[in-house]
């Protein structure tokens, strides 16, 4: 008897939708190759975990280089901002002991003279030096050292006739004064507005490092939580040891990162807002109150015509005072005492001259006793120019940046954090293989 075997009929697909014939394999929840399966996943964002942590560790040593070329930068421009400064006012002092000197008939006192002297030296000393340091202000600087060239032979020649009485030497000295204020201190002050503006950009980028940081550190900590998600849900581990090293290198970069470049940020913040406001303050009064003297002297050498030199000298007085005033006690407040005394001493000759005793006032504005209005303004001109030494010398203390290992230290941990990420996928890996 012969049996006949029949073969099964091959059942048809199963439309889109349908389930699966009862007894045939489960369909795979996952791909099973390229980079949406497991394995793949695990490499790719094995990878991404790994470049990110990288990054971080590297942006930040480039956050740190570049805070730390910005302090630099601030230091070079304010160190260049109070060499204007100095060389405005030593100018501006010499024209006020000039037109001082100017009061004595005949051959000047030997102390005035020799403060001139000493003040235009400096002045064109500093000169030289800012000319040899500066960002693009060579030609300004070329222009008003041959401003001072003129102004220095104007006063010469103002001396000479002053020597020999000649009336014409006002006209000259006036002529010398003239080109100091409109060739020489504007130009001067065009250079200093300059710096400001470069030390206020220098600080903005100072500010910038640690939000720039913490930005990076937000984003690389949320790309890594979520692969360590991704990771949870598809081999059922809920923490991978690699990933959280990495995390933890991450948070390491945040905190050491965030202490260095925040410390260098508040310290320039204190300079800024302590010694170079003060330095800045001290020195627009000391220009202020040596341009006041020149305006006393001239006051008295129009003989009754100087109510003009008067006014100006009121106000720069009023601009002198408020610069100490609104410092905002950074600065010694007997400085505004000292001010205070020299203007009651100035008053005495406005009462003398405007009395009609020229000679008594100017027998008192150029007199060498202690208590008379040289003396005075001598006292609180050096006081205002050790305020300014001083400062100055605070400024360049306290800018100081972070450490160059502290980035170099801040690139390590990334790069340790990103092999930490991918080496700690590499179990999970393997087990595909």
């Amino acid at each position: 008897m012969t049996t006949t075997v029949v073969s099964p009929t091959p059942s048809p697909p199963s439309p889109a939708g349908t389930p699966p014939t009862p007894g045939a394999p489960p369909a795979p929840a996952h791909p099973t190759s390229g980079w949406r399966s497991t394995p793949g996943g695990l490499r790719l964002w094995g990878a991404v975990a790994a470049l990110v942590t990288a990054l971080v560790g590297l942006l930040a040593l480039g956050a740190a280089t570049a805070q730390g070329q910005a302090v630099l930068g601030v230091r070079a421009s304010a160190a260049q901002l109070v060499g204007l400064q100095d060389a405005r006012n030593q100018l501006v002092a010499a024209d006020a002991a000039a037109t001082t000197a100017f009061l004595v008939g005949g051959l000047e006192p030997t102390d005035l003279r020799e403060s001139y002297d000493a003040a235009v030296d400096a002045g064109a000393r500093t000169l030289t030096l800012l000319a040899a340091t500066s960002h693009n202000g060579e030609r300004s600087l070329a222009e008003v050292s041959s401003a001072l060239t003129r102004y220095t032979g104007l006063v010469e020649q103002a001396r000479a006739n002053n020597r020999q009485g000649f009336p014409v030497g006002s006209a000259y000295l006036e002529e010398a004064s003239t080109v100091l204020r409109e060739d020489i201190v504007p130009q001067l002050d065009t250079l200093v507005a300059g710096e400001q503006n470069r030390v206020d950009d220098e600080l903005a980028a100072v500010r910038l490092a640690v939000p720039v940081l913490v930005v990076m550190v937000v984003l690389s900590l949320a790309v890594l939580v979520g692969v360590q998600v991704w990771v949870a849900r598809r081999t059922h581990r809920r923490l991978n040891g690699g990933l959280v090293w990495a995390s933890v290198a991450v948070l390491a970069v945040a905190v050491i990162g965030g202490a260095s470049m925040g410390g260098a940020d508040a310290r320039t913040t204190r300079v800024q807002d302590g010694a170079y406001a003060a330095t800045v303050s001290a020195s627009q009064a000391f220009a202020l109150v040596n341009d006041a003297r020149s305006m006393e002297a001239f006051t008295l050498i129009r003989r009754g015509s100087g109510a003009a030199y008067e006014e100006a000298f009121v106000e720069n007085v009023a601009q002198a005072r408020a610069a100490l005033e609104q410092d905002g006690g950074r600065l010694d407040a007997s400085l505004v005492g000292s001010l205070a005394a020299w203007v009651a001493a100035h008053e005495e000759v406005r009462a003398l001259d405007d009395a009609g005793d020229w000679d008594a006032a100017v027998a008192l504005v150029t007199s060498d006793e202690p208590g008379a209005p040289p003396a005075l303004f001598d006292a609180l001109s050096t006081s205002l120019a050790n305020a300014v030494e001083d400062g100055g010398n605070q400024v360049e203390d306290g800018l100081t940046t972070s450490a160059a290992w502290v980035g170099w230290l801040l690139a390590a941990l990334g790069l340790v954090g990103a092999v930490l990420a991918w080496t700690g996928l590499r179990a999970r890996r393997e087990e595909y293989r």
